[in-house]
């Protein structure tokens, strides 16, 4: 997947080595010689959808006639659905090549329900994380044969996805927070954020940037509502997590990232440690529980402190953005902000006034904050588009 002309004029402008007439004329000859390209986005997004309901059928079908087969016919289609996609990719690879990336990424998905219905045919009763681990390895393996992004991509969600589900199965019975993961998964979701840089933008890190940027609002509203460090009432008598694998937890969820981090932008990983430090600290803006009753530990802040880190997170966001000029971290950046003042208010404010004051005021907030933001958003990006620092 090329680099859209449009992306690619503006870096030459800004850069000073085309004028603003040349890239008009560069356009308007580019356009002239593949009108077709207009077609580009309806097709792929057809070609995604089908590929997203052929893989809901094909398993509906199999779920629909699972009992009424046998051990041996059940194996045999598994066999066939992890055969028949990458044999069709690859016939249709010269043809349309979009259409044989959708085939390769549907037989890589079929992989890992080949792999957890040839468990349950032979009643294989084992560590469920390496089933997992035996689909990323898959994935792996398509991304090194074929390198396409929707391998990557694959790749990016089971991996972690693996490590979570060890962590889960090695703490059971353990009394254990969930801050290890909830802030190592954001730490790996800025990570596949800031995948896309001005040198490098490859199909694989623009599949990880969306990645990232999908996950990581979410994530960080759950970081900072994974609240107080407690393990509730039914752990009160549960052993400690080992100190070993404590450690070793924690540090695969902060290297891990910044390992990533390094290998995908060398130099300019320095602002993802500066990342570590922020997702850190909020793990102090927490209460903890003791037997004797509720202290607050002596580094947690006041009730306004994880709003205000959160804030400072948004702020370095749009700043990231200007420093390396990616508007999608600048909108990012943004939207933090907003729904970090939208969390305060629903929570801390809007108790503390009356029905119409409080809806007055929420009005007041969508309306006038609203505005004010999107303003400030549009300068912020016309100035990364522009050039101006």
């Amino acid at each position: 997947m090329a680099i859209p002309l449009d992306k690619q004029l503006e870096r030459w402008v800004s850069a000073g080595v085309v004028d603003a007439s040349m890239a008009a004329r560069i356009r308007t000859f580019e356009e002239s010689q593949s009108p077709s390209e207009r077609l580009r986005w309806p097709v792929l997004l057809a070609v995604a959808l089908g590929g997203v309901l052929l893989c809901a059928g094909v398993l509906l079908f199999v779920a629909a006639h699972w009992d009424e087969l046998s051990p041996a016919w059940r194996f045999t289609l598994v066999l066939f659905l992890v055969a028949v996609f990458p044999i069709a990719g690859a016939l249709t690879e010269e043809r349309f090549p979009a259409l044989s990336t959708t085939f390769y990424a549907i037989g890589t998905v079929c992989v890992g329900a080949g792999v957890f219905l040839t468990a349950q045919i032979f009643n294989l009763q084992e560590h469920w994380p390496s089933g997992i681990l035996m689909w990323a390895i898959g994935a792996l393996a398509g991304w090194l044969l074929l390198r396409h992004w929707t391998q990557a991509a694959l790749m990016a969600l089971l991996v972690p996805a693996w490590l979570a589900g060890e962590w889960e199965v090695r703490t059971e019975g353990f009394a254990v927070s969930n801050r290890l993961l909830t802030e190592g998964l954001l730490l790996l979701a800025i990570t596949y954020l800031s995948a896309r840089t001005s040198g490098e933008d490859s199909p694989a890190r623009r599949a990880l940037a969306w990645i990232g940027g999908l996950a990581v609002l979410p994530l960080g509203v759950w970081a900072f509502l994974e609240g107080r460090e407690t393990y509730g009432w039914g752990w009160r008598n549960s052993p400690d997590v080992p100190p070993l694998l404590l450690f070793t937890g924690w540090a695969i969820a902060i290297c891990a990232p910044v390992a990533l981090a390094f290998a995908l932008r060398k130099s300019a990983a320095w602002t993802n440690a500066i990342v570590v430090a922020w997702v850190l600290v909020i793990g102090t803006l927490r209460a903890t529980h003791e037997d004797t009753g509720r202290t607050i530990s002596m580094f947690a802040w006041n009730s306004l402190g994880p709003y205000l880190w959160a804030g400072v997170g948004a702020l370095g966001m749009v700043g990231w953005g200007l420093l390396e000029r990616r508007r999608e971290r600048i909108n990012l950046g943004v939207a933090g902000f907003a729904l970090t003042v939208i969390i305060f208010y629903f929570s801390d404010v809007m108790d503390k006034l009356g029905r119409s004051a409080s809806l007055i005021g929420l009005g007041v907030l969508f309306l006038f904050g609203g505005w004010a933001l999107e303003r400030t958003r549009r300068q912020l990006v016309a100035r990364v588009a522009g050039g101006t620092q």
